[in-house]
């Protein structure tokens, strides 16, 4: 038994669990002081003890004990310290394993359609491989992408959406190389659905773009990269002719309302429209500023900085959250559980559920189809 490993696992599951050292030694019966020593490197516990703490973990005793696969290919940059940022991939290394032994176990493997634009060598702008990228997926330079993440599925790229109770960042990308393609976002609930949004375009710009680059290695932001995957994502989501023709067919509405109804039929934040408005030379610099007064004018409320605005009659943040939901992972294992292929056990890992949810959720299928 590596203390190393232990230590690790036990503080990603306590994690996962939102648990504290106290609530975790409540809930299991070990004492404070034995999960203290443990997390920090200082003695190796009994079996009992392991098997205690998997229980009130809700996980497999193999599962704290067993080392996690090293990401190598992983562009994770954040604008700040994180400091839980090993056991983030560890997590996401753990989920890409699983994912793989998915489609290997029913042999439903997707080929990724993006792999001829990643691999070539011919010099583009982001906007030139924001719009092969739309061909490439049969988009037309006028439609708006309804569900990102089924769209980035069907080509072959692996979506999780992974809550973590910070802004320090919004998503990050995993190569090809480990398993991958994958792209991991925040879902946290005070990051927006369309920032969720964003974040899934910019990382595949950045898979796109730089992923001969990625290395576990690197946690600074490289600004002109950001940037490159910042214009690629936006023009992605709201292609140029699209943009112009509902921004022309909105000529009559008031500018706000304008801008909201952009926002809406491309599913992006105010501040993206506003943006490319800026871009095209139709506004300055100051329609930030007055934005926020016509807004504020409008709606009979101040607009804080974060806040995606609310058209009449919605919620203050726009999308809901199945707006942006990932689903192939959920049929991989609700068709290995109907092949009986997995346990309960082994689809609540997967999904990281506990096994009540998994067994709610597997009785759900079976009686409402």
């Amino acid at each position: 038994m590596n203390i190393d490993i232990l230590s690790s696992n036990l503080k990603r599951y306590r994690s996962k669990n939102n648990l504290t050292q106290q609530t975790l030694s409540e809930l299991s019966g070990v004492s404070l002081p034995t999960i203290k020593n443990i997390e920090r490197k200082k003695a190796l516990p009994k079996t009992s003890t392991l098997l205690a703490l998997s229980k009130a973990l809700d996980c497999h005793l193999v599962d704290l004990v067993r080392p996690v696969r090293k990401l190598s290919f992983v562009r994770f940059r954040a604008n700040k310290k994180m400091n839980r940022r090993e056991q983030v991939l560890a997590q996401v290394s753990r989920w890409l394993d699983d994912y793989c032994f998915l489609e290997n176990l029913v042999s439903d493997k997707i080929s990724y359609t993006f792999r001829v634009l990643a691999e070539s060598t011919e010099k583009l702008t982001p906007v030139q491989y924001a719009k092969e990228a739309r061909k490439i997926t049969s988009l037309s330079d006028e439609e708006p992408i309804h569900d990102i993440c089924g769209l980035l599925e069907s080509c072959g790229i692996k979506i999780l959406a992974l809550p973590y109770s910070s802004d320090a960042f919004n998503g990050l990308s995993v190569g090809s190389e480990d398993n991958g393609p994958a792209i991991i976002i925040n879902t946290w609930e005070r990051i927006s659905i369309e920032r969720q949004i964003f974040s899934t375009a910019h990382e595949l710009g950045h898979l796109l773009m730089h992923e001969s680059q990625y290395t576990r290695d690197v946690n600074a932001e490289d600004k002109g990269q950001e940037k490159e995957a910042d214009l690629f994502a936006g023009h992605f989501l709201m292609p140029e002719k699209g943009f112009d023709l509902a921004w022309m067919e909105s000529s009559g509405m008031p500018f706000v309302d304008r801008v909201m109804k952009i926002k809406t039929i491309f599913r992006v934040s105010y501040k993206t429209v506003l943006y490319r408005l800026r871009q095209k030379d139709v506004v300055d610099n100051s329609i930030w500023v007055r934005f926020q007064q016509l807004y504020e004018e409008r709606y009979k409320k101040r607009l804080s900085f974060k806040e995606e605005p609310c058209l009449e009659g919605s919620e203050p943040f726009g999308l809901k959250s199945f707006d942006f939901s990932a689903d192939r992972l959920g049929r991989l294992v609700r068709r290995s559980l109907e092949e009986e292929r997995i346990s309960i056990s082994r689809a609540a890992e997967i999904m990281q559920v506990s096994s009540q949810q998994m067994m709610k959720l597997a009785t759900e299928w079976e009686e409402l189809g």
